[in-house]
């Protein structure tokens, strides 16, 4: 089983409150194959060789962190990869293709991107557009959206370890609620799991409540999306970069970053108890950074540190 390390976080504020706050560094897993996507994909690659599928198919954004870890899974694998993206004006537009790090990267990889419009994307989970799919692809494995199943799951169950049971405290960024829910079922019998979600809207708590095996060790923070998915400001980018500076540690701008911002704003006001122990799951996620800081050069907005320089 993979593990990963955990990194204490020291900053002014952190001790002053009296706690101690660690992050696991998911997110040196694997280079490409990062934080819960690793642990997401694990089993479904496995289901899809022991089908005997040669394609895998799944859906995303055009920045989308799955898109680019599902492409590079797949190719490791020998696989044949689909990625079904959101925004058809992308389809005759190759020059903002070319200058999209994720989609980019994704074609070197041979991934077979499809645009359709954003509101046919919206039929993603309805049964006749699949069938419409495979009619056109042939037969393929179906990722979902995210990477969320009974698989990704039980592979997100993987990322507690033994010796993280001295944590009072796991907290997760959520995006489709996978990562978070495999983290509940595998949290000790003391311990209360924080989800702090990057979309705006309640409909989340209701996604965990139905697969996780638990409903009274967690709790989602929904203060800090910072306006929803994906969306930023310089209050964000500034404490993601100096974060970096203080810690070493690079946090993406959609997910761990609004994350981390949360937590030590919690901190510094005294909502955990005195020497409480904090765990952070580190999901991964830095290969948005370069897509992220294309948009905010457009905007003439600072830049993310990336980690790498």
């Amino acid at each position: 089983m993979e593990t990963s390390r955990n990194q204490q976080v020291k900053l002014e504020e952190i001790e002053s409150a009296g706690v101690s706050l660690w992050m696991k560094r998911e997110d040196e897993l694997h280079p490409h194959i990062s934080g819960n996507k690793f642990r997401k994909l694990k089993y479904n690659l496995e289901e899809a060789a022991d089908r005997g599928y040669h394609t895998l198919l799944t859906f995303g954004g055009a920045y989308s962190y799955h898109i680019s870890a599902l492409h590079y899974a797949g190719k490791l694998k020998g696989l044949k990869t689909i990625g079904i993206i959101r925004g058809d004006e992308l389809a005759s537009r190759p020059d903002l293709v070319a200058e999209n790090p994720t989609l980019s990267f994704a074609l070197k990889m041979d991934m077979q991107l499809e645009f359709v419009s954003r509101e046919l994307y919206k039929s993603r989970h309805e049964e006749e557009f699949i069938a419409l799919l495979r009619e056109r692809f042939g037969e393929f494995y179906l990722v979902p959206e995210g990477g969320t199943n009974a698989l990704a799951i039980r592979g997100c169950e993987e990322i507690l370890q033994a010796g993280d049971q001295v944590f009072d405290y796991i907290c997760v960024a959520v995006g489709t609620g996978g990562t978070m829910t495999g983290i509940i079922n595998s949290a000790g019998g003391g311990q209360r799991v924080l989800g702090f979600p990057s979309l705006k809207g309640e409909f989340l708590g209701k996604e965990i409540a139905n697969r996780a095996i638990r409903t009274d060790n967690w709790s989602l923070v929904n203060d800090y999306h910072f306006g929803g998915y994906a969306k930023i400001n310089e209050k964000l980018i500034s404490f993601i970069n100096q974060y970096y500076l203080s810690t070493t540690i690079p946090l993406d701008p959609v997910y761990t970053g609004k994350m981390m911002y949360a937590l030590v704003d919690m901190i510094r006001n005294n909502q955990f108890e005195k020497n409480s122990r904090i765990l952070a799951i580190h999901t991964g996620g830095l290969q948005g950074i370069k897509g992220m800081n294309n948009k905010l050069k457009k905007k003439k907005l600072p830049l993310i540190c990336m980690g790498d320089e």
